[in-house]
């Protein structure tokens, strides 16, 4: 396989020089270690790192991005989850290829963005690049279409995550990589794809409900004329889709010099209304789209026809 083109050599390393004291890491979450894992021989080649919520879904991407890159699937038929001494997250390798799910919102994302940080830190890893492939809320698009995120917002459209460490607040900034962005929308054809692919801000909430503005959960304290309002007025500010981890993966790409990139397919128009009751076999085509997007950027930098 052929080595990633424009490679620029950008060693990663995690941005804490208290690692440097610890006489063994313990990246308990994914259940592996310093002592115990050769993380250099085990990774070193990682040029992508896919992250998605579910742990059937990132399982299903392992064996779809194989096929893809023309990686040889074990004997079984199946990959090892290497993170199988827990049973927080999944993570696979395919070849230069990691993917692991990520749970739901930012707490869960956040503690195995840290982890897979750490992770490539010890194996010496350059130039990888972060995908969030997901699914979301759209607004103003038709069902199934795909959104590159510009820039992930918060609740009240504030483009950077507040991070409270030590009773203080800090402001990460939550743009993704534009040059990225728009390497993937060049990958795109809605003709031949069959659906729209655009770039647009992406609203991350820390709540499926009154965070997104739904009627329909167990507590409501707005009228319906209360929420089109607001959605109305996101739209017009650039708001695209809506879902719950882009804030804090922009914002934890920039702090680690990472390119990075979030794609996701919408599975409803929220100004069309707040359930989800598509038919399971239509969804679960929709969830292919992210997939096949980023197997075009993989094989177009790897030179694989």
């Amino acid at each position: 396989m052929e080595a990633r083109k424009n490679n620029t050599g950008r060693l990663h390393q995690a941005p804490n020089i208290h690692l440097t004291k610890l006489n063994k890491d313990v990246l308990y979450h994914i259940a592996m270690d310093t002592e115990t894992h050769n993380f250099k021989e085990m990774f070193s080649d990682i040029k992508y790192v896919c992250f998605g919520g579910s742990r059937t879904r990132m399982e299903k991407f392992a064996h779809y991005i194989a096929k893809e890159l023309k990686v040889t699937i074990p004997a079984g038929l199946t990959f090892e989850n290497i993170a199988k001494g827990t049973d927080r997250y999944v993570m696979y390798k395919v070849g230069p290829v990691i993917s692991v799910s990520h749970g739901m919102g930012i707490p869960s994302l956040s503690i195995i963005f840290h982890e897979i940080v750490k992770l490539l830190h010890y194996a010496e890893c350059s130039d990888v690049i972060f995908i969030r492939l997901g699914t979301c809320g759209g607004l103003g698009l038709a069902p199934g279409s795909v959104v590159i995120s510009e820039c992930a917002v918060d609740g009240a459209l504030n483009p950077y995550m507040e991070l409270v460490s030590l009773g203080k607040v800090q402001q990460l900034p939550s743009t993704t990589d534009a040059d990225l962005a728009q390497q993937l929308l060049s990958l795109t054809n809605s003709k031949e794809d069959g659906f729209e692919t655009l770039i647009g801000k992406t609203m991350c909430t820390l709540d499926f409900y009154e965070g997104q503005a739904r009627l329909d959960g167990a507590f409501c304290d707005y009228t319906e004329e209360d929420k089109m309002a607001f959605l109305n007025r996101i739209y017009k500010e650039g708001v695209r889709n809506i879902e719950m981890e882009s804030l804090c993966f922009a914002a934890y790409c920039n702090r680690a010099n990472i390119k990075g990139a979030v794609v996701c397919v919408t599975l409803l128009d929220r100004l069309e209304g707040d359930q989800i009751d598509t038919p399971h076999d239509v969804m679960e085509e929709w969830q292919t789209r992210p997939k096949k997007l980023v197997a075009k950027l993989m094989k177009s930098e790897l030179g694989i026809e």
